[in-house]
């Protein structure tokens, strides 16, 4: 007789069969032993004043519960100019979604609910893009042809996205390499998404329109590190402009990953770059987590075309009683269906990503195309405590299932049980394929979960409204003559000064090098001891504030020039800090007066140095000389702050004897 199967013993199992092991702990080696190779898609929106193809203001935000009326919309998919469908657009509307925009009168107009054609193309948002299309170096194109590349997810109300490519055939550095840029888009930006619930998804519309550009790289990332170093320069070269708006949504990256034997994955909106490693190494083992699948199901189904899911109705009431999911199955008079998956044994409990297994892919697609909310669905294969295996023997029993079936339960309407099954057998068939054309959404813990089926190149087609733009040249020397320093430049140069290495992202990300260059050269202060306050002491300062974006930088020039016009000691600066930080309008002086500062001489800072001395022999500590400096300095430092170098006053307490 056969043993019993054990899930958790399968899936540490199948965990080691993959070959997955903790990011930190894996080698570049076993990156290029998967043939591991990715992309990135980075997007960035533009500080315009407009939006790209209407005259809303762009930039204007408003909590999603604020709004004017709301537009209900079905989408549905449209023939290409080859008349064939795209991929993904049959998918949306499979999902049967019912579409909700918010709008608020003061940023949404009749384009943006597609009922007008678009406006002339922002200018200004045109000469941001190529301004950083150059600095990429790409070669700029002769027209700008605008596009419509489809969206039926909703996320645009027209169903589809203006872009124009504007920049082509460019590279940035790495440490060790260069990657290669395929081309740079300027384009409008989406919906934010409020809720997807059910059948039901709400949208803000205060982003709609607004411009942003889509860097696009090839494929020359090989480590995850290198995805992310690739992430963080493309966002510092766009920083440099200073043209670019920061803070939540304003970046994100689309990370392009694929093995060999796989097939590319678009893991969609990475809000962090931060996150980008972790997500890379888990995406590629889990594509060779269902390479493994799929070698293991053609061993034990080499014919797989009339393989095919069986199913079965289960009286929901009379299981209610077997676990709290079934109850609320038949509470909410859902009907329960029993699927048996032939040869499925063991797959469903296969590792794919850290906690989870294929079943989760199961799952995913459940909630997003047939719109079921987590949890689901049940299955035998389950880790720690699930159904009792009670349930799944009746099941086994109503659906007739061998020994090396898998079985699951799931639950939905009326409406809803058709498109579930098909979703449940397409899944499956699709692991006898391998690794699916697929974009999944990036989670905060490194893993990720089905959002859709990868679009194709139907999506795309020439935007009937809009006329080609021509790119004068005198334009594009214009906008080159006026270019800031680039990044590697810049990189170069925090090391001619001796900027300290961690504080260079802080700069770079901020885009604060134009302001330290220029405090060095307008007041004289040492840049490494200007980078050193504003990547280590402000930094820790601004980590106290709610929106760290919204600090006036350009306040630090006026701060350093005060403290070169007043001709203070630049250690007091520390101290003002904070002051300028918590109240950023208090005027200079006052931020002293809130110090209780006064101006001495050298002379009046020194003068209590005997008294010091003989209080603090009174108070026995003459046997320790150096307690007695600390104490002295210490006693000294209110007096000596803006006044005498701190150092000054340390090298004075060594070299006059000891107290």
């Amino acid at each position: 007789m056969k043993a019993p199967f054990a899930p958790q013993q399968n899936y540490d199992e199948s965990r080691k069969r993959v070959g997955w092991t903790p990011r930190r702990e894996t080698r570049a080696e076993a990156y290029s032993g998967l043939g591991f190779k990715c992309g990135l898609e980075v997007h960035q929106q533009l500080k315009t004043q407009k939006k790209l193809f209407c005259n809303c203001p762009a930039g204007l935000y408003h909590d999603h519960e604020d709004f004017d009326a709301e537009i209900v919309r079905h989408m549905r998919p449209t023939l290409s100019e080859l008349g064939e469908y795209d991929g993904t657009a049959l998918m949306e509307f499979k999902t049967r979604k019912v579409v909700v925009y918010r709008i608020k009168n003061e940023t949404t107009c009749t384009y943006e609910i597609d009922d007008t054609p678009p406006f002339l193309l922002n200018r200004q948002a045109m000469e941001i893009a190529m301004e950083v299309a150059l600095l990429l170096r790409c070669n700029i194109v002769g027209e700008l042809h605008i596009t419509r590349k489809q969206y039926l997810d909703g996320s645009i109300p027209t169903g589809f996205q203006r872009t124009g490519i504007l920049g082509i055939e460019g590279e940035i550095p790495l440490s060790t390499k260069k990657v290669r840029i395929i081309q740079l888009s300027v384009e409008e930006d989406a919906c934010r998404e409020v809720s997807d619930i059910g059948h039901v998804r709400v949208y803000s519309t205060d982003r709609l329109g607004m411009p942003l550009i889509e860097t696009v790289t090839y494929p020359d990332m090989t480590t995850p590190d290198e995805a992310a170093e690739a992430a963080h320069y493309i966002r510092f070269l766009a920083r440099s402009t200073g043209k670019v708006r920061t803070g939540i949504g304003a970046a994100r990256e689309d990370v392009n990953v694929s093995v060999a034997g796989g097939t590319r994955v678009e893991i969609k909106g990475v809000a962090h770059i931060a996150w980008i490693p972790e997500l890379v190494h888990n995406e590629a083992f889990r594509q060779k987590a269902l390479l493994e699948i799929r070698a293991e199901l053609l061993r034990r189904v080499p014919e797989p075309h009339g393989w095919k899911v069986a199913h079965k109705e289960l009286d929901a009431e009379a299981l209610n009683g077997e676990h709290p999911l079934l109850h609320e199955a038949w509470k909410n008079r859902l009907r329960l269906l029993a699927v048996n998956l032939p040869r499925f044994r063991g797959i469903l409990s296969f590792f794919t990503q850290p906690g989870k297994m294929f079943a989760d892919e199961i799952a995913d697609r459940l909630k997003v195309i047939a719109c079921l909310e987590k949890p689901n669905m049940l299955h035998g294969e389950a880790l720690g405590p699930g159904a009792g295996q009670g349930i799944f023997e009746r099941a086994r029993q109503a659906l007739g299932a061998g020994e090396e079936d898998a079985q699951l339960l799931f639950w939905a309407g009326d409406d809803d049980v058709q498109t579930a099954l098909e979703t449940v057998e397409e899944r499956c068939r699709l692991a006898f394929a391998g690794v699916p054309n697929e974009t999944r959404k990036g989670l905060p813990d490194g893993t990720t979960i089905f959002e859709r089926v990868l679009p194709g190149p139907d999506r795309m087609y020439p935007d009937t409204d809009s006329a080609p733009i021509p790119v004068e040249e005198e334009l594009i020397e214009r906008v080159r003559a006026a270019m800031p320093v680039d990044v590697r430049r810049r990189i170069e140069q925090f090391a001619e000064w001796g900027v300290p290495a961690d504080t260079h992202v802080f700069l770079l990300k901020r885009n604060l090098a134009p302001l330290l260059e220029r405090i060095h050269a307008d007041f004289g202060f040492a840049p490494r001891f200007v980078a050193s306050l504003l990547g280590h002491d402000l930094k820790h300062l601004l980590g106290r504030q709610p929106r760290p974006g919204d600090f006036p930088w350009e306040r630090l020039h006026g701060l350093f020039g005060f403290i070169r016009t007043r001709k203070l000691e630049p250690g007091i600066l520390k101290a003002m800090l904070p002051v300028v930080v918590d109240h950023p309008n208090m005027d200079f002086p006052s931020v002293l007066a809130t110090l209780d500062f006064k101006k001495r001489s050298r002379k009046e800072v020194l003068a209590p140095l005997p008294l010091l001395r003989r209080e603090f022999k009174k108070i026995g500590g003459s046997k320790d000389p150096a307690a007695a400096r600390r104490w002295i300095a210490g006693q000294l430092r209110k007096l000596a702050l803006g006044n005498v170098p701190m150092r000054e006053v340390a090298a004075l307490l060594g070299t006059e004897g000891e107290a």
